[in-house]
């Protein structure tokens, strides 16, 4: 029996879609794969295990995790600030969380080394503490929280809307303190949304260039990140290292998202079980 498509039109439609998803997504990556086989597997090795690579990868990654997991932390507490919460400016605020996503990167990277800078507003009041921010690991830690912090609040926003808080008010009744109705009750309705959020603030974070470049000084060895390495060796036409390079974050990031998104499912059948 004939049974006829909802949407009208879907064959020419996934058609479109596979070809669009083809040409954007599937065709640099296998680029990529090819171009990073012109080395031979010892030549491989080499540019990937060189110690600049290991302390640009240990860079990325490490500043990517520590900021997503900063902006775990805060995301949910502005997520649950703009949700539970009324007070003056609320809606100003919320709109500003969205600023890292319509500011240019290298608009805010201007932005954060002037104001983190030893002259600057907060740098200047950092310095007498002996904290340096600017053309250090932390101010690459301070770029990435910056552009990560508005996936977790926009993940986790719409989950605390939808909790009502008569359930904390009946946890309360039956004898819960606080913290926990917190642990117990809220947050395991929350671990999904989490993940999300950490998911997408790292994969951001780890790919992050513009923000960065500014504030990190690029210094080999240092606050050199892997994304400015590859840029380095394309800018030295050496295509074959850039994409070994790249083929390596390409890996891991996806070694990673492929964790937390089974962590996210794991969490999700808890919650249904």
């Amino acid at each position: 029996m004939y049974s006829r498509s909802i949407l009208p039109g879907f064959n020419s439609g996934m058609s479109l879609t596979l070809l669009y998803l083809g040409m954007l997504v599937v065709l640099p990556l296998i680029s990529l794969v090819f171009k990073t086989a012109e080395l031979t597997w010892d030549q491989y090795l080499a540019v990937v295990t060189s110690p600049r690579a290991l302390h640009a990868f240990w860079l990325s990654f490490g500043a990517a995790i520590a900021g997503a997991a900063v902006n775990l932390f805060f995301g949910l507490l502005l997520a649950w600030a703009l949700v539970r919460y009324e007070f003056p400016g609320r809606r100003l605020l919320d709109a500003m969380v969205d600023l890292p996503f319509a500011l240019p990167t290298s608009v805010a990277g201007i932005s954060l080394t002037a104001l983190f800078a030893p002259s600057g507003w907060l740098g200047g009041l950092l310095a007498p503490l002996g904290i340096k921010v600017a053309y250090t690991v932390l101010g690459v830690m301070v770029a990435m929280i910056f552009v990560g912090l508005p996936f977790v609040v926009r993940s986790v926003q719409p989950v605390l809307e939808d909790l009502s808080p008569e359930i904390e008010e009946a946890a309360l009744m039956l004898g819960a303190n606080r913290w926990q109705t917190f642990i117990r009750v809220i947050l395991p309705g929350l671990w999904p949304a989490l993940l999300t959020g950490f998911a997408l603030s790292f994969a951001r974070a780890v790919g992050e260039y513009g923000s960065v470049v500014f504030i990190s000084g690029n210094m080999p060895m240092k606050t050199e990140i892997a994304p400015l390495l590859i840029m380095t060796r394309l800018e030295q036409f050496d295509y074959p290292a850039a994409t070994a390079i790249a083929s390596v974050m390409l890996a891991v990031s996806f070694v990673l998202l492929f964790a937390i998104n089974k962590l996210q499912a794991w969490s999700q059948r808890s919650l249904e079980a």
